[in-house]
């Protein structure tokens, strides 16, 4: 069988099962979610050794450290893994959900109601955790899916997607409700990402250059981010104390990661008092400083930055630092710069945090708080399916409402238009 045909042959069962899932009962579904993780959990020695495998080959490979502990199925990941499962389960259910009625001069009730997109193809690198993740959401939010898990994980993968099964199995929903394809074939991923008869929108999650290609090449709807270019601005108005925990905590709790901060913005009244006690907390956790000219003045280690600095989303302990006259100036770098994912302000002033919220125009806009809340699971979604940075149709992390529509719905009574 080609490529064409094996991915042809996903798509036609996903779309039937898509019809199913879009009128399956939410006990169902979560009594699929459920026996899903009852399979994972009896079948830790089994999933286990077929993650060794794959971290065998990876070794082998040259895989980096970072990389390898992504691929890792732990007994934490998959307790992890589980605890997910379980935290989707007790979500509120989105399907169905009608809203916005009210009469009209007619006398129809016009309202709309939530309904699923249909069948949505994943495509995602290393991390086998995504795999139950992106079924987990598909499920619950009534849609059926097709996962294409990096080579690097495809031992780790075909063992969780047989723990799947089970679960579905369990609870008499269609097996093909979620299928993980078993081809490493690149080739694969260009049929899974022009299959617009059967796939209605495509989800990338991975490197940039992933998400660049499906960007470029895909023929069906996108939910992606390209960057995290992340900012937090210390507004003259800050409570120091305040600041200096948000943005050491916006850039040093991690950062490979998207939401971490890469550019910290400081007024320019505020700067000498905040700037020093910043720099030696980067310094002393070995974060590289690269800054304008006024921040070297203030920063001695600090390296001046380039023009390419403040388009950079470093994943890396390396921050680029400019001080702004006054908060349009920082809402024009953010603007220019950013990439529209997670940008904050620290800020004593209402006005200011009023004015930042309505004009810096990001999936995320905070006050006060860290960039690093910019997750699913802290915005009390349960888990996400990723970040969205686009305007259409979900924006932000994307959890079991972003996996649905909306549709007009009318109620009338042998009601005639005149």
């Amino acid at each position: 069988m080609t490529i064409k045909d094996y991915m042809h042959d996903l798509g036609v069962q996903a779309k039937t099962a898509a019809r199913e899932l879009s009128k399956t009962e939410t006990h169902k579904k979560n009594q699929a979610l459920l026996a899903i993780a009852d399979a994972l959990n009896q079948d830790r020695e089994r999933l286990t050794a077929e993650n060794q495998k794959d971290l065998a080959t990876g070794k082998q490979n040259g895989l980096d450290p970072a990389s390898l502990d992504r691929l890792a199925l732990t007994p934490k990941a998959i307790n992890a893994m589980i605890a997910g499962l379980e935290q989707v389960a007790a979500l509120p259910d989105p399907v169905g959900e009608m809203t916005g009625f009210s009469y009209r001069p007619s006398g129809i009730q016009v309202g709309q109601m939530r309904v699923p997109l249909g069948v949505i193809g994943i495509i995602y690198e290393s991390r086998p955790n995504v795999t139950v993740d992106a079924a987990a959401l598909c499920l619950k939010s009534g849609n059926a899916c097709i996962l294409r898990g990096g080579s690097e994980a495809i031992y780790s993968n075909q063992a969780i997607a047989a723990c799947i099964t089970k679960g579905l199995m369990a609870a008499n929903l269609p097996v093909s409700a979620v299928q993980i394809v078993a081809t490493p074939d690149r080739a694969a991923v260009g049929e899974l990402i022009t299959m617009n008869r059967y796939v209605d929108v495509i989800v990338p999650r991975g490197g940039k250059s992933l998400i660049e290609r499906i960007s470029n090449e895909a023929t069906i709807p996108v939910i992606k981010h390209l960057d995290g270019i992340c900012h937090v601005y210390i507004d003259e108005h800050a409570d120091i104390n305040k600041a200096i925990n948000i943005a050491d905590n916006a850039k040093t709790h991690r950062y490979g990661v998207c939401n971490a901060m890469e550019t910290l913005l400081v007024a320019e009244a505020i700067a000498p008092k905040v700037l020093p006690q910043l720099a030696n907390i980067y310094l002393s956790k070995g974060v590289e400083l690269r800054g304008c000219l006024k921040s070297c003045s203030l920063i001695p280690q600090c390296l001046r930055a380039t023009e390419a600095d403040w388009h950079t989303e470093y994943l890396a302990p390396i921050l680029s630092i400019r001080i702004v006259e006054h908060l349009e100036q920082a809402i024009n770098h953010i603007n220019e710069y950013g990439s529209q994912h997670t940008d904050a302000i620290v800020t004593e002033n209402y006005t200011a945090a009023r004015r930042f919220l309505r004009e810096v125009d990001s999936s995320s806009v905070m006050v006060n708080a860290s960039t690093r809340f910019a997750d699913g699971f802290e915005y009390g979604l349960g888990a996400e399916i990723g970040i969205s940075t686009d305007k259409l149709h979900a924006r932000g992390p994307v959890g079991l409402t972003g996996l649905t529509s909306l549709k007009f719905i009318v109620l009338g009574d042998g009601h005639i238009r005149q």
